[in-house]
């Protein structure tokens, strides 16, 4: 690890570690797909589809499958949730499984397409998404206005979008970001991808990743990248590589670097630079989550259910940092990062959780 990483990395001040596009670098738009026509997770995730099975990823995908209810358009659908815990009332807490139907508020509200892996912008002003076609999508938080901000050229399967944001910092000579960053897959080839967030039908372009600066630091793996996170001030990211199981770091915020952090898969960073990072380790035949922490030193690393008897998967922080809510086989449990209560179920809906802040 380099020294400036190293440095903020122990240090409660800047974990800036940034996910991003090179810095002064603007995305490219066109109507076409990247150019390099490969892409996405190769373990689809398992809320590609209401039935656990991916959403195919080319075109013609249909507007509603079986797990719809009927109804059409934008809209609340309150179908089952009478019979169903949803503590997601009063909460920002959203679960996407691939259906046109999303779980928030208390009800389930009526997208008008399938949404796959959905994920909100930090202000929550908009939801970005994979649609019942495949593309890229950025919508109002009830499914109106929808932009298709990418479109799939087809034989290709795209999958968790993150928002990476930033401020502009002159003092650094730094632009401001707003990019969504994604998993893509194709032929079994997984790469990382950026699009600027307001683009129309833009062109993802390919992640770099390059390593330290440090002298014979080992080369970091181009494909087998999946789960993308992004927060924080700097819009620091965090990913996954099927390859070598490892949790990796990506920083652009000087200059672009990164790092292996830890094994573990499906990463989510916290909300600020001192929230560290939640992601999924397996422990004696279940997943359990276990959070980074950012100490002088080295980081420190906490099991957050040691007592697991099923399998805890896509953890997603809280606005407050505090606490994190992931997936089981049977719904969505909260728990808090210090480790001081077990889970609790929040909501018997099974899916991808996700905070609106």
């Amino acid at each position: 690890m380099s020294v400036r990483a190293r440095g903020r990395r122990s240090t409660a001040a800047a974990i800036a570690l940034t996910a991003g596009i090179t810095a002064g670098a603007a995305l490219l738009l066109s109507a076409c797909g990247p150019a390099d026509g490969t892409a996405s997770d190769p373990a689809p995730s398992a809320t590609s589809g209401a039935s656990g099975q991916p959403t195919p990823s080319g075109k013609g995908g249909s507007g509603g499958n079986a797990g719809d209810d009927g109804a059409n358009g934008s809209g609340a659908s309150p179908v089952g949730s009478s019979t169903k815990l949803n503590g997601t009332a009063h909460s920002g807490l959203t679960i996407s499984d691939g259906t046109r139907y999303v779980v928030m508020n208390g009800t389930r509200v009526d997208f008008g397409t399938e949404v796959r892996d959905l994920a909100w912008s930090p202000n929550g002003a908009k939801a970005a998404f994979i649609d019942g076609d495949g593309d890229l999508a950025v919508s109002d938080p009830d499914g109106s206005g929808r932009v298709i901000v990418a479109r799939n050229p087809g034989d290709q399967n795209w999958s968790h979008p993150t928002w990476q944001v930033r401020a502009k910092d002159p003092q650094n000579g730094l632009p401001a970001l707003d990019n969504i960053l994604f998993a893509g897959r194709r032929g079994g080839t997984a790469r990382l991808y950026g699009v600027p967030a307001t683009a129309h039908g833009g062109t993802p372009k390919v992640l770099s990743l390059n390593h330290e600066s440090d002298e014979n630091v080992k080369p970091l793996p181009q494909t087998g990248n999946v789960w993308p996170s992004s927060a924080g001030k700097y819009g620091t990211a965090v990913y996954a590589n099927t390859g070598d199981g490892n949790v990796y770091i990506r920083d652009d915020y000087l200059r672009q670097q990164g790092y292996a952090l830890t094994p573990g898969s499906e990463p989510a960073i916290g909300p600020t630079e001192d929230d560290g990072i939640v992601f999924v380790r397996s422990v004696g035949g279940h997943d359990h989550l276990f959070l980074e922490t950012p100490h002088d030193g080295a980081p420190v690393y906490k099991d957050l259910t040691p007592q697991a008897t099923t399998d805890y998967t896509e953890p997603a922080f809280e606005p407050n940092g505090r606490t994190v809510v992931a997936r089981t086989p049977n719904g969505i449990v909260r728990l808090p990062v210090d480790g001081s209560q077990a889970p609790v179920k929040v909501s018997d809906y099974v899916g991808l959780p996700a905070y609106r802040a």
